[in-house]
């Protein structure tokens, strides 16, 4: 089949960013993804449902009495590279070219670049957000400030990118008539266009990947990343990913995803946030699981206390970064205050 007739297979909204984004080499590696991973997403997401569906009338799993093995036994995953062994502080932000430069010149250590819960996901800024990251990876990204032009600083934050979960679509791009998942066309265009970039800069595509409901997001995503780095000449481990634990479900298979992700996974996140409503959805049924006022829910409660500690415990076990939560917090230059009361909180937090 030649490259006219593979193109012919895949629909793109019109767009004016298109042609610099996702030129024909770009398109032909998303086909030829879609194309090995589809049915399996499509598989995945029904499980999920289904999990939630057992759930809601009392059936939550737990442990996998079938993965014992895996928990009991002693094994690590693959050190980190180097430009991700300090991972102290971490800034979280969207994919415009300002708040890439203002991110990659904060002094943290990492800044994620975000596709899933920072921005509005609309084809625009999807497009937007992939060209920035092209030019943030060739060395050529630069925003105005009140006139003034600015690029990273030779220092700058390592960057890594956060996909959109399994469970969203892309329906601006479409395969043989079907959707492509947001999580593919996110990570696909990522490393088609930049891993080269990426690796001449001392660096390498890493991933956030959200949303994992339990072990079988962490194989699928295991077989993508070994598959794409076949695809691309890339040596085995050159693509890292940190993963957030962020639902019950995840919480009861930390294990099990560091396992699966042995050989490509360099952290496992707390996303204390979302914890809270994979509970409310997976337990709406159940009186024991009423929830007070979220501003009550805090670090300290013991039923997040012991995901937490829970989490740290089995990364140091495994010899990969636990990171602490997100702190959603942004300065008010009107209220110093404000600012002051929030700021000690994020202190608090960190210190502990």
């Amino acid at each position: 089949m030649g490259k006219t007739e593979t193109l012919a297979r895949i629909t793109v909204d019109p767009n004016p960013m298109v042609d610099h984004v996702l030129g024909a080499p770009v398109q032909t590696f998303l086909i030829a993804l879609h194309e090995q991973f589809a049915s399996a997403r499509a598989k995945l997401v029904a499980s999920h449902t289904a999990t939630q569906s057992a759930s809601t009338v009392g059936g939550f799993a737990g442990w996998n009495p079938e993965t014992a093995h895996i928990r009991s036994n002693e094994w690590h995953v693959a050190p980190a590279p180097r430009d991700l062994t300090n991972r102290r502080t971490e800034l979280t932000g969207p994919v415009s070219r300002t708040a890439l430069v203002e991110g990659l010149n904060s002094g943290a250590r990492v800044y994620m670049a975000d596709f899933e819960d920072t921005i509005t996901p609309t084809w625009t800024t999807c497009l937007d957000g992939q060209r920035n990251l092209r030019d943030a990876y060739a060395g050529t990204l630069t925003a105005e400030f009140d006139g003034e032009m600015r690029a990273p600083v030779p220092d700058a934050a390592t960057l890594v990118v956060r996909t959109r979960g399994w469970h969203l679509d892309e329906r601006h791009v479409c395969i043989d008539g079907t959707p492509m998942a947001a999580s593919l066309f996110d990570f696909g265009v990522c490393v088609f266009n930049n891993a080269a970039a990426a690796i001449d800069n001392g660096s390498a595509p890493y991933f956030y990947l959200p949303k994992f409901e339990g072990a079988a997001d962490a194989a699928l995503w295991n077989d993508v990343i070994r598959w794409t780095e076949e695809q691309l000449d890339l040596p085995s481990g050159t693509i890292r990913v940190t993963v957030l634990i962020e639902t019950i479900g995840a919480a009861f298979a930390m294990d099990e995803i560091l396992f699966h992700l042995r050989d490509h996974i360099t952290g496992l996140h707390a996303g204390n946030w979302d914890y809270l409503f994979s509970l409310i959805k997976t337990f709406p049924e159940d009186p024991d699981f009423i929830l007070p006022d979220r501003d009550d829910l805090t670090a300290t409660t013991p039923f997040i206390r012991a995901f937490t500690e829970l989490l740290v415990s089995t990364c140091h076990r495994r010899h990969v970064h636990a990171i602490g939560g997100m702190s959603g917090v942004i300065p008010d230059p009107i209220n110093p205050a404000r600012t002051a009361t929030m700021e000690r909180k994020v202190i608090v937090d960190k210190r502990r």
